[in-house]
């Protein structure tokens, strides 16, 4: 197959009528050179489509239209590097075959070129006149452009160039080094640069001038280096201002002890600088090395710094806040606390006023926790109280409870009357010096005697009212509920008499009722608001602890946003367990808190430390004097604070001189495999008080044959503990007397030694049995017989009046005239 050429395409086409016709868009191809960060350049082709229009002349022939013939010539003078002194007119007649209007149109945009090249001069002759007055070197000559050829559309028909209008630049000069700041540019030298019209222009619209060269210079982005380098220049500018300037003297709080390290960071001063410091006083220490106060106020005053001294324990001051204005204050409810002997019927006269059933739940009845509620009467008054246990273990809780109630209501049994632990509520609730109101409860039983009860509160200087005196006393009955709204009656008059008053508008504070461990929850806190409002999202300190309110319940665990004075609530958040009793208070930001238990834990710390080192150097004491004490070591683990303290209380009181109970950990929560560790290393076994071993620590306590004890009442576990101390209590030994022999004659028997010859004076005499040998009423030896002979034979026994043969075992000095008395030995077994 053989190609053809199309030639169509150089054909020139015509109308057969006038008309106008618009040919397909020609295009023009060029390069332009693209600059790029770091010196980098790239050629690009770049097509120029143009449109061309043809009609008719006044001859009749088809013309190109040239419309846009002004607008070509400004453009080419815009792009054009604008010269400063103006080029000679080439003088070119006009075509022939224009026509007037044509030649009008390209005289006038000669003119505007004309203008328009006489204003860029003269900017660029302004600008090259600043820039001279710069000192610079001289830039490199640039080489001349190499000529282009014209592009085919501009060869059919030619323009003269207008006066003043220069070229626009070519690839050549684009690949010139661009004038850097501060450089001296010759403008006119580079005006002369030859240059052809027609080239590819780099530049859509503006012309380019040296500021917008220099702009172009300056956008470039830096290198690292020089970012590095700038940055090293500041840090040293900065480093000469500070030396130069003055020393900036600063406030430094020293307490008791401060490390090195931080008491050069309190004086923005370099710990080696520190240390030097206190070389030369002789002494040698580390960074972390402890000093104290007057070595760090001295080593202050070196360093031109002021000092103030102040006590670790002053975090706490203004932890709990000022006294409450009275105009601030409102009406509160009261704090009832419930006490009395064990089952005199606390709990179930509580639940009569709540109207529920606490008791039924109680292991073996008791009470073994301080339980919170607050409870709304019939009458609308709402009234807290606190339930404290009875039994004797639990005097500890009893003393607290005391101590943070309005109101005592002391609950005696009319068929037992006083008993040991109403006694003790007694005197708590006049320690705290709180009212008492007198609950004679069970009067439903046949053998009850309130007035008994009366007359024996005179012997603890309690008189009630029947008796002159002024204390209240209700006669109840907590399960026929007889009289209770008498005795809501007696706790609201004596509240309206004590004028009980708070002030909700401030931070709260207030005391930890009890405090345990529940899974899925942590720690959990029942707290009792004394003054101020605790919210959700309170920050606050219990004891050594600290934590964030994530969230509050009621008695009937119910969520509440906020408590007010006198409201009992459980508390979740806390970082650690705190100890019952410790005092609540809400700080401004964690910080406080923080440092406030930090402090809090090392003062315990050191407070446990000493004791045990007292503990240490009496137990060498007492081993000098008595020898050494047996001890049971065990550890114990419960579900309330309370509890753990109970039972290490009553653990304390079963310990004698000889036997007693170490402690070596308390604390509430389950029985962790950790426990487990600590007791085998000490052999010692578990105490689980309401609480239960996880599965990885029972497996661990079999493998290691590690004894772990649950139990949920109390006493039970007091009284096997004593059982198992009775055990480690060394026999008692009880001598049983037999009788005496004297001695008459002494042998010597080859292979035997001594032998005494002895008649027996008293009683009897039994081979086995211990002997002393009595010279002058004298105790000279104590042991056994080895040999017991009537004649020649061996017996077991010599009665009194009979006369035998005696041998003593590793004991020779016998002689005529001693007295040998014999007696049986007992073992019995002691109980504390």
């Amino acid at each position: 197959m053989t190609e053809t050429k199309d030639t169509t395409k150089d054909k020139k086409l015509g109308l057969s009528r006038p008309g106008k016709l618009e040919l397909n868009k020609t295009v023009e191809k060029g390069q332009v050179r693209q600059s790029f960060s770091h010196g980098r350049s790239k050629m690009v082709t770049v097509e120029v489509r143009k449109k061309r229009t043809y009609e008719r002349d006044s001859g009749g022939h088809m013309a190109e239209v040239r419309e846009n013939l002004v607008e070509e010539a400004l453009a080419e003078a815009t792009f054009a590097e604008p010269a400063p002194t103006p080029a000679p007119v080439e003088e070119v007649s006009p075509a022939s075959n224009l026509t007037n209007e044509e030649r009008a149109a390209r005289v006038k945009a000669l003119e505007g070129a004309k203008v328009a090249s006489e204003k860029a001069a003269a900017e660029a002759r302004l600008e090259a006149e600043r820039k001279a007055r710069e000192p610079a070197p001289e830039p490199e000559p640039a080489p001349a452009p190499a000529p282009k050829a014209e592009p085919k559309a501009e060869a059919e028909q030619k323009v003269v160039a207008p006066q003043n209008v220069p070229a626009p630049p070519s690839d050549d000069a684009e690949r010139r080094p661009r004038p850097k700041k501060g450089v001296k540019v010759d403008v006119k030298k580079q005006q002369t640069q030859p240059s052809r019209r027609g080239e590819p222009r780099r530049r859509s619209a503006g012309k380019l001038t040296i500021s917008e060269a220099l702009e172009e210079q300056e956008g470039r982005q830096r290198s690292l280096a020089s970012v590095k380098r700038q940055r090293d220049r500041e840090r040293e500018k900065m480093m000469e201002v500070r030396s130069a300037g003055k020393k900036v003297i600063r406030e430094v709080i020293i307490p008791e002890a401060i490390t090195v390290q931080e008491l050069a960071n309190r004086m923005a001063e370099r710990a080696v600088d520190v240390i030097k410091s206190l070389m030369k006083m002789d002494l040698m220490v580390t960074p972390t090395q402890t000093i104290d106060a007057d070595t760090a106020e001295l080593v202050v005053e070196e360093f031109g710094h002021k000092y103030k001294r102040v006590a670790e324990a002053d975090v706490e001051i203004g932890l709990r806040g000022q006294d409450d204005d009275e105009g601030a204050l409102e009406t509160r409810a009261p704090v009832v606390t419930i006490m009395g002997h064990v089952d005199h019927g606390k709990t179930s006269l509580l639940d009569a006023l709540r109207e529920t059933d606490v008791a039924g739940h109680e292991a073996g009845g008791i009470t073994q926790h301080i339980g919170a509620y607050q409870v709304t009467m019939p009458s609308g008054a709402k009234i807290s109280f606190l339930d404290t246990p009875g039994h004797a273990a639990f005097s500890e809780m009893r003393s607290r409870g005391a101590q943070v109630t309005d109101i005592v209501v002391l609950c005696v049994a009319a068929d037992d009357g006083i008993m040991p632990q109403t006694v003790e509520a007694i005197r708590h609730a006049q320690a705290a010096e709180v009212p008492i109101i007198v609950a004679i409860n069970k009067i439903d039983r046949p053998d009850a005697d309130a007035n008994r009860v009366r007359t024996d509160l005179l012997q603890h200087n309690i008189q009630v009212e029947e008796v002159g005196g002024d204390v209240l006393a209700i006669e109840v009955s907590a399960t026929e509920k007889i009289n209770l709204d008498k005795l809501e009656e007696a706790i609201l008059l004596q509240a309206e008499l004590l004028d009980l008053k708070a002030n909700p508008a401030r931070p709260a504070e207030g005391v930890v009722v009890e405090s345990k461990v529940e899974q899925g929850r942590g720690s959990v806190a029942t707290v009792l608001v004394q003054r101020g409002t605790l919210r959700v999202g309170d920050i606050f300190v219990a004891g050594k602890e600290w934590g964030r309110v994530r969230a509050m319940f009621n008695a009937h665990g119910e969520g509440l946003e906020e408590a007010g004075p006198s409201v009992p609530v459980e508390i979740l958040g806390l970082g650690g367990t705190p100890n019952a009793g410790d005092e609540v208070s809400a700080v401004e930001d964690e910080g406080r808190a923080r440092e406030v238990g930090e402090f809090r834990l090392r003062r315990e710390k050191a407070a446990s430390t000493a004791a045990s080192a007292r503990g240490t150097l009496e137990q060498m004491f007492e081993r000098i004097k008595e020898g050494e004490a047996e001890t049971l070591p065990v550890v114990i683990k419960a579900d309330v604070h309370g509890s753990v303290e109970a039972i290490v209380g009553a653990l304390d009181k079963l310990g004698t001189d000889e036997v007693k109970v170490q402690v070596l950990h308390s604390a509430v929560g389950g029985i962790n495999e950790s426990d487990v560790t600590l007791a085998r290393a000490s052999n010692a076994p578990i105490i689980g008080f309401n609480v239960r071993a996880n599965p990885q620590a029972r497996e661990l306590a079999n493998r290691d044959n590690v004894e772990i004890r649950y139990y949920s009442i109390i006493y039970n576990l007091t009284d096997d503990l004593k059982q198992v101390l009775s055990g480690m209590l060394a026999p008692e030994i009880r001598e049983t007397y037999l009788g005496n022999a004297q001695i008459r004659e002494v042998f010597n028997i080859t292979k035997v030694g001594k032998v005494a010859g002895c008649m027996v004076t008293e009683g009897q005499v039994k081979r086995g049995a211990r002997v002393r040998l009595i010279r002058d009423d004298v105790v000279i030896h104590e042991g056994e017989l080895s040999q017991l002979r009537r004649f020649k034979d061996e017996v077991k026994e010599v009665k009194d009046g009979t006369e035998c043969g005696m041998a003593f075992a590793n004991y020779q000095d016998i002689q005529p005239g001693d007295m040998i008395e014999c007696f049986d030995v007992e073992e019995v077994a002691r109980q504390l």
